[in-house]
């Protein structure tokens, strides 16, 4: 069975900006562009009736389309770093989001994520780098920053047992729902109250 976890997909335009990150550290395998994600919930390695209760309940979230930005670049293990991502500017639509596919685990019965959820992109694995070239990467590459985009849906992705970094197959999509003027037309259609 292959490993599942909900993710946000990465637009083109941020892409090529975090593409532009790659290089410049001894030691880092980079992740390909098209496996930029942001990991909302691991889920792990599920038997078949597990994985259709996990995709019939994310299919009845009902939330908003939201705006995100990526910004700041740092690394994953102080003493012995292991990988390199970018930051995702954290808003209170992504974190309800987020904490409703945690909520929906819970409740089909997997454990609670042990890890805080803190959401970013991971850009490269490091393997046998040295901290002062971490430390230099990143101090030179510190003000990385992406314009807003959209998030329009999020998906269910799943990878094979690999060193991580892909590749990943989208196993479904799950769209959020526009942010309409629906109540402000609705009230525009409504004819005038007159006093007769």
């Amino acid at each position: 069975m292959p490993r599942l976890f909900t993710a946000l997909e990465i637009p083109r335009n941020a892409a090529m900006s975090l593409s532009l990150l790659r290089g410049g550290l001894p030691g880092a395998r980079w992740i390909d562009v098209e496996n930029y994600h942001i990991t909302l919930r691991f889920i792990g390695d599920v038997d078949g009736r597990t994985a259709d209760e996990i995709v019939d309940r994310l299919d009845r979230i009902d939330r908003p389309e939201f705006q995100l930005s990526l910004n700041g670049i740092g690394s994953f293990g102080s003493k012995k770093p292991h990988s390199i991502w970018a930051g995702v500017t954290p808003t209170p639509e992504m974190s309800a989001l987020q904490g409703e596919i945690e909520r929906i685990c819970q409740r089909i019965g997997l454990p609670p994520d042990p890890r805080k959820f803190m959401p970013h992109v991971t850009l490269a694995r490091l393997k046998s780098a040295r901290v002062d070239d971490v430390v230099h990467y990143l101090a030179g590459r510190g003000n990385f920053q992406t314009s807003l985009f959209s998030v329009s849906r999020f998906v269910l992705l799943s990878s094979r047992e690999s060193v991580g970094g892909g590749p990943y197959l989208t196993e479904e999509v799950f769209p959020l729902h526009e942010r309409s003027s629906v109540s402000l037309a609705s009230r525009e259609l409504q004819p005038e109250k007159t006093m007769l």
